[in-house]
């Protein structure tokens, strides 16, 4: 229960603020810049500390990392709870990345010490049902709590729950190391300062332009971290991310497949809540409510698919999900001007069928594709992949969002407020961010697409390797 309440927490608070953004906008008076980087900072600091902070972790215990990160995430919770500013806001959701670092890359290897036997599947089986419970029911905790007792309680809520969660670790945790551990700082300070600046140049390319000095400035930026931190995992003895396993096209395909997955899913979510609080009016329940079809069916389908389809091969099940999200994404681009909510609902729908076949066998179709030994390493780095894929997902539908909304109306000015949802309810405000909305999801429709073939294309059925005595890595 302790770790599980974690993970619930930390999950849910990658997609909680979706519904809040336009109440946020309005009392911190904040840009659309702003408010890309409440949900990205959370999200790219996560998947930038993911792997060292399982490093860490192995080394000064898993038990304590945790406890630690819990503690952290609480912090930044409260100071984001308080938040005067946007600036502070941002930087909060930071400190809570932080945190769901340590918390999210220590969860499995105590499951894994925890239980053994039937006991330890069955406690992997619920852990998972919480993290996709976490990660569905975002939006309308999110619109409950927004509506009811203002946006601060999206973050507030945590503290009693970081509380209790602390206390329980304590009480029924045993702490667990790895000796002979070592933290590849290099490779962590490269990988943080590509993810950041990439994400950076591609939200500053919506505001400044692609040729503004800036947006080159960090995309070069980017370029120099990424051969830094190739170079340095070819030669560090311990590192990050052992590159030879992408020598594996199975490997390759299924990591660009998680990274896909969260953009092509979730990326639109936060800009959708835009159009349905700043154009249609709802409230943010409303907006939560109109959301949950993905929910509901994602997480229908992962319950029946995890006995149904046990012997399929995660090629089919992953493939063919992640074809599902893209037909789901590109429904929900046949939104117009005088649209309703109700036009989405297929679309979500379907995407939810996706996220139900792909999610749950997504890591199964990585570890089959890699050594047993590096069963961590593989979990950590589509981890990683997935926290990045949602980052870059929101930076890079936000800029085809904007664009197109900039395409539209000739007052700048008028462009922030449309994209942040505090425009007037004009005709051509109405038409431009449902004009948005389509090429965002048209986006979202061919990475979805793209990730399916992939997998489809390269992912091939595992090797049977002889049954070992230890336990396999979770």
């Amino acid at each position: 229960m302790a770790i599980c309440l974690g993970s619930f927490m930390l999950l849910l608070d990658v997609t909680i603020v979706t519904v809040a953004l336009p109440d946020m906008a309005a009392d911190l008076q904040a840009s659309f810049t702003s408010l890309q980087w409440v949900l990205d900072v959370y999200a790219l600091v996560l998947a930038a500390l993911l792997l060292g902070a399982g490093s860490l972790a192995d080394i000064v215990g898993r038990r304590r990392a945790y406890v630690v990160g819990l503690a952290l995430f609480a912090l930044g919770s409260l100071a984001c709870g308080l938040a005067p500013s946007a600036g502070v806001l941002i930087t909060a959701r930071g400190v809570q990345g932080i945190g769901g670092a340590l918390m999210f890359a220590t969860t499995t290897a105590m499951l894994n010490a925890t239980y053994a036997g039937r006991d330890r599947g069955v406690a992997f089986g619920v852990w998972g049902a919480v993290n996709g419970a976490g990660s569905a029911l975002g939006p309308l905790v999110g619109g409950l709590l927004t509506e009811h007792a203002g946006w601060r309680w999206i973050f507030l809520v945590n503290l009693p729950v970081s509380v209790l969660t602390v206390a329980l670790t304590l009480a029924v945790c045993a702490e667990t190391r790895r000796p002979g551990v070592r933290v590849d700082v290099p490779g962590i300070l490269s990988f943080t300062v590509f993810a950041g600046s990439l994400t950076y140049a591609l939200i500053r390319a919506g505001e400044d332009g692609w040729g503004a000095v800036s947006t080159v400035s960090f995309l070069v930026l980017a370029v120099v971290a990424i051969a830094v931190f190739l170079a340095v995992e070819r030669r560090v003895e311990h590192p990050l991310l052992d590159l030879a396993l992408f020598r594996s096209t199975s490997f390759a395909a299924t990591i660009v497949a998680g990274l896909l997955l969260m953009a092509a899913a979730f990326a639109m979510l936060a800009y959708t809540s835009v159009w349905m609080q700043g154009v249609l009016g709802l409230t943010p329940i409303e907006a939560g409510l109109a959301l949950l079809p993905m929910a509901a069916c994602s997480f229908l389908v992962s319950a029946v698919a995890g006995r149904a389809l046990q012997g399929i091969s995660p090629r089919w099940t992953v493939g063919i999900g992640m074809v599902l999200i893209g037909v789901g994404s590109a429904l929900q681009g046949l939104v117009r001007a005088d649209s309703t909510a109700w036009i989405l609902v297929p679309g979500l729908a379907v995407v939810g069928i996706g996220v139900g076949l792909a999610i749950p066998t997504l890591t199964a179709a990585a570890m089959s594709a890699a050594p047993p030994q590096l069963g961590g390493m593989v979990a950590g780095t589509l981890n990683t992949a997935r926290q990045l894929g949602y980052a870059l997902g929101v930076a890079v539908l936000g800029l085809v969002f904007r664009s197109a909304i900039a395409a539209r109306v000739d007052d700048p000015a008028l462009v922030g407020a449309a994209a942040s949802g505090q425009a007037p309810r004009l005709p051509m405000v109405q038409e431009a961010v449902a004009a948005g909305l389509r090429d965002g999801y048209l986006v979202a429709g061919i990475a979805g697409i793209l990730g399916g073939v992939l997998v489809l294309a390269l992912v091939r059925p595992a090797v049977r390797r002889p049954e070992v005595a230890q336990p396999a890595a979770a």
